[in-house]
């Protein structure tokens, strides 16, 4: 097949399987769709098998680690862990929603940081919003925080999310490295993000001017769950010590999520099927397949078309330049498969600075548009089983104030840090 055929019927391949995941109608997973389109690309000859086979292989350690976070996430939500950060948040918020505000941003960069952004969207976000009930303030501030530090506060760890363990493989920097360079964009990042968020909310924010009304019910008190927190802090620390033995997050993510279930399962707190199901083996299967996919639609010349206006340089220029182009093309074809094409245009060996460029747009850029992640898609879904929708519009305007803010401010962090090490 020739090559504007092919990446045409390729993209059109790939925006029917980002159209599916996005609608999933019926709720059926996303691989219902990811699959047949893999096996037609295959079959066509969009994509070589070995060459499909490369990119699987290549994929497998983040797959793996993904499903790992999964298992881990959900029993540290069985262990009381979001529980009693929900009550955390009640107890320090006082009722006022400032302090609330200030108590989410922490909590969720690093619930996302540590346990990646799907325990921030699918576990937090539920957390925050009984407590907001509870305590009686206006909910937008607290609940689109969760969405949007879901992205921008999963710059810091290597496995905060999975375009960073695709970017961390590509960098060639190690753990430590790789947390050091990318600690000051994640703090920037994340205090622009409140700065605007003070001022895009700031009538929500205004204390209540009713004081006739009856006080909210004080919150119940919730034990710490200390054998959780330990666990969760032992694979904190597998990740940084694994490094220096040459031991690679997913083992680490592996070993931490075996010790997690076989002592729920021993202390009868879940079943043998809940951990397989928790596993959610039909979106690895979506991640395998979207991989096949992404090279189908840019394997006949439209990579090579963009490689041609991607930056080469470290400069701050070329950085900024890089972390816009990830950003935008995240929102089009959504920031996994960004990540994939343009860590691909960047060749064997980028500069790691262009890697970590790339990553800051991936991962802030999705907070413009539902589609820019699947963990925002995630968290609209979230809301919409508890009766409380996002708006489509106020998250536009949102993203459109907080994004350029973001993006600038982390790049120029990115630059400074990189000049320093």
């Amino acid at each position: 097949m020739t090559s504007t055929p092919a990446t045409v019927l390729g993209v059109a391949l790939l925006i029917a399987v980002l159209a599916f995941a996005v609608v999933r109608p019926r709720g059926l997973p996303e691989a219902v769709a990811a699959v047949p389109a893999a096996g037609l690309a295959l079959l066509l000859g969009l994509v070589p098998p070995e060459v499909a086979g490369s990119t699987v292989r290549g994929l497998l350690p983040t797959i793996g680690f993904l499903g790992a976070v999964l298992v881990i996430a959900h029993l540290a939500e069985v262990d009381g862990v979001f529980r009693w950060l929900g009550a955390v948040m009640a107890t320090g918020s006082r009722g006022s929603p400032v302090r609330l505000l200030g108590l989410v941003f922490v909590i969720a960069s690093l619930t996302t940081a540590v346990l990646s952004l799907d325990a921030t969207v699918v576990l937090l976000t539920p957390a925050v919003l009984a407590t907001v009930r509870l305590v009686r303030v206006p909910a937008a501030p607290a609940l689109y925080a969760t969405a949007h530090l879901s992205n921008s506060a999963s710059l810091l760890l290597p496995v905060s999310n999975l375009t960073n363990l695709l970017a961390f493989s590509a960098s060639g920097l190690g753990f430590v490295g790789f947390t050091a360079a990318m600690a000051g964009p994640w703090v920037v990042a994340v205090a622009a993000e409140y700065l605007v968020f003070r001022w895009f909310f700031r009538r929500d924010l205004r204390p209540a001017v009713t004081p006739a009304a009856p006080a909210p019910p004080a919150p119940q008190p919730v034990p710490v769950p200390r054998t959780g927190l330990v666990l969760l802090a032992a694979i904190l620390a597998g990740f940084v010590a694994g490094e220096p033995l040459g031991i690679a997050p997913v083992w680490v993510a592996a070993a931490g999520a075996v010790v997690m279930a076989v002592r729920a399962l021993v202390t009868r707190k879940v079943e043998p099927l809940t951990v397989i199901r928790e596993l959610n083996l039909p979106f690895l299967l979506f991640v395998a397949a979207l991989g096949v996919v992404v090279d189908a639609a840019t394997g006949h010349g439209l990579q090579t078309a963009l490689d041609t206006i991607l930056p080469s340089g470290t400069s701050l220029p070329a950085l900024l330049l890089m972390a816009g182009i990830a950003a935008l093309l995240a929102n089009v074809v959504n920031n996994l498969p960004a990540t994939l094409v343009l860590l691909a245009g960047l060749g064997d060996a980028p500069p790691p600075a262009l890697v970590l460029a790339v990553l800051i747009g991936v991962n802030l850029g999705p907070n413009l548009t539902y589609t820019g992640s699947l963990a925002t898609l995630l968290w609209r879904r979230a809301l919409a089983r508890h009766d409380r929708p996002p708006s489509l519009g106020r998250f536009t305007r949102l993203g459109l104030l907080t994004v350029p803010v973001t993006l600038l401010a982390a790049t120029l962090a990115l630059w400074a840090a990189m000049s320093l090490l």
